[in-house]
C-alpha cells in the first residue's frame, strides 16, 4: 500500500541519484514541465534548442546534446499531457568510467505535488532544485513551554524538533527579604512576572510570525502559569488564534517538548515526527510485552511480507544495503549476499577467483543486484501491505536502524 512516506522516500533516493551525476561540459538536459503546458509547446522548443546546439563547437558535445535533446522528444510524445502533477525530465551522457565511457541515460520523474514552473537547462549537472522543495515538510507547529521559572520556544516541522528559544524568569523567590513590607514585595515580585511574560511573549511573536505556514500553537507547562500567561496580552491577537491547545507537561525544555509530541498525537497526527514515534514505540511495546505481533530482521519479515501476514512494515530511510544474486554459468547453484554498497567492489573481485560449491568451477558470477529497501517496497506493494519509511530524527528511529537493522514488522496477527 502507497503511503506518503514512500512517496517522499522514492523521490528522495532518485533525487540524491540524480545529484551524484555530472557530465562532460554542458551536456545534461533538465525539464520541468507543469500541468497547464501542452506537450506539444515543450516539444517544439526542444526542437529549437536542438537547432541552437548545432552552433557548439565540440562536435562530441554537439553530439551528446543533441541526442539528449532527442531522447527527450521522443520520452515527451508518449504523454498526451503532462500529469496532474507536471513532469520533470532528466537526460544526458554520463561518464561510467572516465572519458569515452558515456552513456545516454534518462529519468523521468513525477512529482508528488505540482510543479508550478515550465524550465529547461543545459548543464554540466542535472537540476533538482524546484523538486527538493516538494520534499520540504510543509506544516509547522509552534510549541510554547512556560512555568514560574523558565519558557521554551520551539518548532515541529515534519521530523524535526527544534528549540528555537529558552529563556530564565529571573523572578524572585517567594520568600521576600528581610526588611521588606508583604505589599511591596508582591508589587515586585509581580512586576517581575510581567517583565518575564512580556519577554516570553515577545519572542514568541518574532518567532512564530516569521513561520508563513505555521499550522497552530500548543501551550504547555507544569503548573497554572500557562494559563496565566495566555489571559493576558502578551502573545499577538492574530497568533493568539493559532493556539489550539493546552497541555500539562512535567518539564519545559526538550524533554517538556518530547512530552507535548507524546500527549499531541492527535493534534499532531499530520505531523511526521510525531508519527514515526507513535509508530516505533507500538513496535517496542509489542517486542518487550512478546506479544507475538511484532517481528524483525531481513529475513524473518522477507517471508512474512511475502505471505501477506504484516500489518504495517517498518523500514529505516537509512539502510543501504544492496541484494546481490550470485549464479554459477556453468550449474544451477545460485546464493544471495546482502553487501553495503562500499563491499561490492571488494566481492566482485573475489567472486573472479571463487569456484563454486557445487560444481568447482570458476564461474560464479553477480546476475543481479537490487537496492534492499526497493525490493521490499516493491513486495509490499503487490501484498498489498502498509509500508512506513522511518527517519533517524528521532530516538526511535534511531533504535529501529542501529538495534533492529532498519526492519521491523507489526503482523496481523499473533505469529
Amino acid at each position: 500500500m502507497q503511503t506518503d512516506s514512500i512517496s517522499h522516500f522514492k523521490l528522495k533516493r532518485m533525487l540524491e541519484s540524480l545529484a551524484s551525476k555530472e557530465g562532460r561540459g554542458t551536456e545534461l538536459i533538465t525539464l520541468y514541465i507543469p500541468p497547464d503546458r501542452q506537450i506539444h509547446e515543450a516539444i517544439s522548443n526542444l526542437r529549437e534548442e536542438r537547432e541552437t546546439a548545432s552552433n557548439i563547437k565540440s562536435k562530441t558535445t554537439k553530439k551528446n546534446v543533441q541526442d539528449a535533446i532527442e531522447k527527450v522528444i521522443q520520452k515527451l510524445k508518449l504523454f498526451k499531457k503532462p500529469p496532474s502533477t507536471g513532469l520533470a525530465i532528466f537526460c544526458g551522457a554520463i561518464p561510467q568510467n572516465g572519458p569515452g565511457s558515456e552513456k545516454m541515460e534518462l529519468y523521468t520523474v513525477m512529482p508528488i505535488e505540482p510543479i508550478n514552473i515550465y524550465f529547461y537547462r543545459c548543464d554540466s549537472r542535472f537540476h533538482i532544485e524546484p523538486l527538493q522543495e516538494v520534499l520540504k515538510e510543509k506544516e509547522t507547529y509552534g510549541v510554547l513551554l512556560i512555568d514560574g521559572n523558565d519558557a521554551t520556544v520551539a518548532s515541529l516541522r515534519g521530523r524535526s524538533m527544534d528549540v528555537l528559544k529558552e529563556m530564565t524568569s529571573g523572578i524572585a523567590g517567594k520568600h521576600r527579604a528581610g526588611g521588606q513590607s508583604a505589599r511591596r514585595f508582591e508589587r515586585i515580585r509581580e512586576s517581575e512576572i510581567n517583565n518575564y511574560f512580556k519577554r516570553v511573549g515577545n519572542h514568541a511573536n518574532e518567532i512564530f510570525s516569521k513561520i508563513p505556514d505555521l499550522k497552530g500553537i500548543i501551550v504547555g507547562g507544569p503548573g497554572p502559569t500557562k494559563h496565566d500567561f495566555q489571559q493576558g496580552d502578551f502573545i499577538d491577537y492574530m497568533l493568539k488564534q493559532k493556539i489550539i491547545a493546552t497541555l500539562d507537561t512535567s518539564y519545559v525544555g526538550k524533554s517538556g517538548i518530547e512530552e507535548v509530541v507524546q500527549k499531541s498525537s492527535e493534534i499532531l497526527r499530520g505531523v511526521r515526527y510525531a508519527e514515526e514515534k507513535r509508530l516505533v514505540q507500538k513496535f517496542l511495546y509489542e517486542i518487550g510485552h512478546e506479544t507475538g505481533v511484532a517481528i524483525y530482521g531481513e529475513s524473518d519479515v522477507r517471508r512474512s511480507v511475502e505471505s501477506g501476514v504484516i500489518e504495517i512494515l517498518l523500514l529505516s530511510e537509512e539502510i543501504n544495503t544492496m541484494h546481490l544474486y550470485v549464479r554459477c554459468k556453468n550449474c544451477s547453484y545460485t546464493e544471495d549476499k546482502l553487501l553495503e554498497p562500499y563491499e561490492i567492489l571488494n566481492f566482485e573481485k573475489q567472486i573472479v577467483d571463487k569456484k563454486c560449491p557445487d560444481c568447482s568451477n570458476i564461474t560464479l558470477e553477480i546476475n543481479n543486484q537490487r537496492d534492499l529497501i526497493g525490493e521490499f517496497i516493491e513486495i509490499a506493494e503487490k501484498t498489498g501491505t502498509k509500508v512506513e519509511i522511518i527517519s533517524t530524527e528521532t530516538e526511535e528511529g534511531v533504535m529501529l536502524k542501529e538495534s533492529f537493522g532498519g526492519i521491523a514488522a507489526l503482523l496481523r496477527y499473533k505469529s
